[in-house]
């Protein structure tokens, strides 16, 4: 026997297997009988042509293997939203059945029945249902709302749905399920590749108290959320992972209320596109993993000053992406409230070769960081990462114009922009001296590397650590290694070290600007730790 095909099967998502599609078409086949649906599947390698079949086209697909065509009793058209929930909390029918909780029981050969036992079951499901506040159907075939109001009458008190991975066609059927839910907050709908209002329409209310929305790979566009946003009044955090985003337009009135807004994997045409978002007023978090960018800007404040645009940011990541220049870095310094940063995996953390350098580059040139990739940035690793940058670049400073007679300090333009935070370092720490002025030396192997043992006397549960550190390394560039290899906390650390050459003997490392070869250290001594 032939399955029925939905009326409405045109357009609906289908799941074969563990494969999702949607159906492009329905009908006959040339030279075969009966009905076929062809399908325009969600992995490309699951199909077999373009949608023609024997020089007829039939439908059309992005990919050129990308459809197929399947009998209706292949294809699961899905449940509604009650079914999946009743299925996936073992709340339905078949389960009460299995469980004998029908309105007869057998004692022996003989069979007792119970009069409005089935209405009893029915009683204790609802009340089972009433009392469920996080629902997760994720890939549970949801494709409908079901019966009008009948969510409403049996789940009151969902505020959390997890409605992901699912065979939800089209926005309207969020609506229809979501407007009977009074107060939701939090719904996850990612993975379902679903139709948007392309114009502005009636404003449902269905999401007056929703918090937290999750739209990743549903196939959105900027547009058709700014749409969609007039209906999301109280917002706080929208994720909008690999939905092919490439345009942003200014969000006017909508999205105001937002602080998280994740646009990560989608491929922005250029950094001047986060230029339309930055009056967002009480954004806070920002995430553009892989998005292409390869420079940001904000052109509206010049050296040393503040941006206007996003007030609120604290937490901004930009990791996985094309940033090649220390330009980019210095404009981050413009943010007004930045305090954590995640800029890992980039061109620019390849141009210099010790780690350790680059981070305090990074720390240096951002003034009011305190989280870099997710490690706390401690106060004596700022100071140190300060001090170092003034010291590695007061040779350049001095060739453009700088002195320590602040009425002739007038370095040039060229390195105010290259070093935007260097007048501030020198208010704060003076002006280096001449002595500490050496000039940068280049990171190679060419400087010796010393083998060192690293013991902390405080904790003699912690075995020794050997590392290999370059005779160039300063103090303070070590201290900031100590911290982060043996998880101390923020105090400050004191270090000295012992040699088979001074038996009995500890010299103390006091000095953060000095080199370890100042010491006369050498391979084969141990480093003590104490703090």
């Amino acid at each position: 026997m032939a399955a029925e095909v939905p009326p409405d099967a045109l357009g609906r998502r289908v799941s074969c297997g563990t494969d999702y599609g949607t159906v492009r078409y329905v009908g006959s086949v040339s030279r075969t009988a009966g009905i076929w649906l062809g399908v325009e599947w969600d992995d490309p390698q699951r199909g077999k042509h373009d949608g023609s079949y024997e020089g007829t086209q039939y439908f059309k697909c992005r990919h050129p293997k990308g459809g197929s065509f399947i009998r209706p009793n292949k294809a699961n058209f899905g449940v509604d939203f009650l079914t999946a929930v009743k299925d996936r909390y073992g709340l339905n029918e078949k389960q009460d059945a299995q469980y004998g909780t029908g309105g007869t029981l057998v004692f022996g050969s003989k069979t007792v029945e119970f009069v409005g036992m089935d209405s009893v079951a029915e009683q204790q499901r609802q009340v089972q249902l009433n009392k469920l506040v996080d629902i997760s159907v994720r890939e549970c075939a949801v494709s409908r709302a079901g019966q009008e109001e009948e969510i409403r009458r049996t789940c009151a008190n969902m505020r959390h749905i997890n409605l992901s991975k699912n065979l939800i066609a089209s926005w309207d059927t969020v609506i229809a399920i979501a407007s009977q839910v009074q107060n939701l907050e939090t719904l996850n709908v990612s993975e379902n590749k679903m139709r948007f209002p392309s114009i502005s329409t009636f404003t449902s209310s269905a999401f007056s108290n929703l918090k937290i929305l999750a739209l990743n790979q549903t196939e959105i566009t900027w547009t058709e959320v700014l749409l969609c946003a007039q209906g999301w009044p109280v917002l706080e955090e929208l994720y909008l992972s690999s939905n092919n985003i490439t345009v942003l337009e200014r969000p006017d009135n909508v999205l105001q209320t937002l602080k998280l807004l994740d646009l990560s994997d989608n491929q922005l045409l250029d950094g001047n596109q986060l230029h339309l978002i930055a009056q967002l007023p009480r954004l806070e978090q920002l995430i553009l993993r892989n998005t292409g960018i390869s420079s940001i800007h904000f052109p509206d404040a010049g050296f040393g000053c503040k941006t206007k645009m996003f007030p609120s940011l604290k937490r901004l990541a930009i990791n996985d992406n094309k940033i090649s220049q220390w330009s980019s870095i210095n404009e981050l310094d413009k943010l007004p409230s930045l305090r954590a940063l995640q800029c890992n995996n980039n061109p620019l953390m390849d141009t210099e070769k010790n780690p350790e350098t680059l981070i305090q580059l990074i720390i240096a040139k951002i003034s009011q960081l305190e989280v870099l990739n997710n490690c706390e940035i401690l106060p004596a690793e700022r100071r140190g990462a300060e001090l170092d940058y003034r010291k590695i670049f007061g040779k350049d400073w001095l060739e453009a114009g700088g002195h320590w007679n602040p009425e002739k300090n007038k370095p040039s333009e060229e390195f105010l922009a290259a070093h935007p935070r260097y007048p501030t370092l020198c208010l704060k720490y003076g002006a280096p001296e001449e002595g500490e002025l050496k000039g940068r030396q280049p990171l190679t192997l060419k400087n010796q590397l010393l083998t060192l043992t690293i013991k902390c006397p405080e904790k003699p549960e912690q075995k020794p650590v050997e590392k290999k550190l370059p005779e160039s390394m300063t103090i303070q560039k070590v201290k900031g290694l100590l911290y982060r290899l043996f998880k101390i906390p923020g105090s400050e650390l004191k270090l000295s070290y012992e040699s088979s050459k001074l038996e009995g003997k500890e010299v103390e490392l006091d000095n953060d600007l000095k080199p370890l070869q100042f010491y006369s250290i050498e391979s084969g001594d141990c480093v003590l730790v104490r703090w």
